[in-house]
């Protein structure tokens, strides 16, 4: 039954990572790095924990608060904190998709960790929801973070990379907190705002990588 619960928890992650890996045309990136950046991801869930436990425990936290500070803000900031520190200036982020690439990795490594713990504790008949709503959108959230932390790293323009850059934090930031906010007010009819929400991010999402795709290398 273990095994059973890790594999349904972890094959939605994987396959979500080749399905975006394998969408790029000009240049895989290095194995390594990916599964590296995968992997920081999977071990944020440990500090995130800690810090989101500690802000509910001592901080009286809304609904809004609750969504968009202590689940939203906190888990993108790290994620865009480990992309910036540890892909965005290596020597192998040198195309515009790239961003997506690492962005999504380090998404789905913090949401395959998080969908083994909460399969382990609630149970495996959770896994096709939990694939089909955090899981991918942890994915999603990181498509469009990396998008414009690409735009940032090739604009030439200071002004325009620092904007860049802003948007590649407080876009998933705004996205996630919105997706969190569904969820914690939506009691029974929480569903019929869900499904256009993740349909309208998977077209946001999917009209990132396009774009993405069209500019290979170092240009805007």
């Amino acid at each position: 039954m273990a095994t059973t619960i890790l594999m349904a928890a972890i094959a939605p992650g994987l396959a979500l990572l080749s399905f975006f890996y394998l969408k790029d045309r000009f240049d895989h990136e290095p194995i390594r790095l990916v599964l590296r950046v995968f992997i920081f991801g999977a071990l944020l869930v440990f500090p995130i924990m800690v810090v989101q436990y500690t802000f509910k425990e001592t901080l009286s936290l809304n609904v809004f608060f609750q969504a968009y500070f202590n689940s939203s803000l906190i888990e993108e900031f790290f994620k865009w904190f480990v992309i910036y520190f540890v892909a965005y200036s290596n020597l192998e982020f040198d195309q515009y998709y790239d961003g997506i690439v690492y962005s999504v990795a380090v998404s789905l490594g913090f949401a395959t960790m998080e969908n083994i713990f909460y399969l382990y504790i609630n149970g495996v008949y959770h896994a096709l929801i939990r694939a089909a709503l955090p899981v991918s959108s942890h994915a999603l959230f990181g498509v469009i973070m990396g998008y414009y932390l690409s735009k940032s790293k090739f604009e030439k323009d200071p002004e325009k990379r620092k904007r860049w850059l802003l948007y590649s934090l407080l876009i998933p930031i705004f996205l996630h907190g919105t997706y969190n906010y569904i969820l914690l007010i939506g009691q029974d009819w929480w569903l019929w705002i869900m499904i256009p929400f993740m349909i309208g991010l998977w077209v946001y999402g999917l009209n990132k990588v396009k774009k993405a795709q069209s500019k290979p290398y170092m240009s805007v």
